[in-house]
């Protein structure tokens, strides 16, 4: 077989190798832990409890699901052994949907990772850390998760109410800039009542 077609279409097929690869969108890329800020003499008991969850950013999150986008709240639950059963309530196609897991403390207090990670088909790591919280009125939180090749990483700017002060949603911007993303990865969920109130 003549060489010039035999190049050309390894050519042709690097070309839609590339063009299939460019079709999945790009991740900004996840931070080095290293980078982000890890809450002083974390207390697990005064963290425990319900949180809204006021701010969300991320690099799998769009701003054009602003406005669509509900608020839903993340309650930690403090087991003997210092980790966490956390459940998030959503609302789901009207219904309130529950999302349970548990949260494993890592040798630094205010880390966590993901227990049981092997019931989550294609995870290989799932790290949660406290950056700051004051207990009372708010915390922001860093999630990064290993699924499959991919990196993912979100931030959430959590209170004890459903409005935070201005002066806390510009902290929670700046803190996602921080870590790489703009203003279209960062969004305010919409407060709610349903579903996120009993309890």
């Amino acid at each position: 077989m003549p060489l010039g077609p035999l190049c050309l279409g390894l050519a042709l097929l690097g070309a839609l190798q590339t063009l299939a690869q460019d079709s999945t969108p790009k991740l900004i890329p996840a931070p080095p832990l290293l980078r982000v800020p890890l809450q002083p003499d974390f207390q697990d008991d005064q963290f425990q409890g319900k949180w809204y969850v006021v701010g969300l950013a991320g690099n799998a999150i769009r701003k054009e699901e602003q406005g669509q986008f509900k608020m839903y709240t993340t309650t930690y639950e403090l087991k003997e052994d210092h980790s966490y059963n956390v459940t998030s309530t959503l609302l789901r196609d009207q219904r309130c949907d529950h999302w349970i897991r548990t949260f494993v403390p890592s040798f630094q207090p205010g880390q966590f990772s993901l227990d049981n990670i092997q019931n989550f088909p294609g995870m290989r790591s799932y790290t949660v850390r406290v950056a700051a919280t004051d207990y009372t009125h708010f915390a922001m939180v860093f999630f990064k998760k290993v699924q499959g090749n991919r990196e993912y990483f979100k931030t959430t700017l959590y209170g004890r109410t459903k409005e935070l002060t201005p002066e806390l949603k510009e902290r929670f911007v700046r803190f996602a800039k921080s870590l790489g993303l703009t203003d279209d990865y960062i969004i305010f969920p919409v407060p709610i009542d349903e579903c996120i109130d009993g309890e």
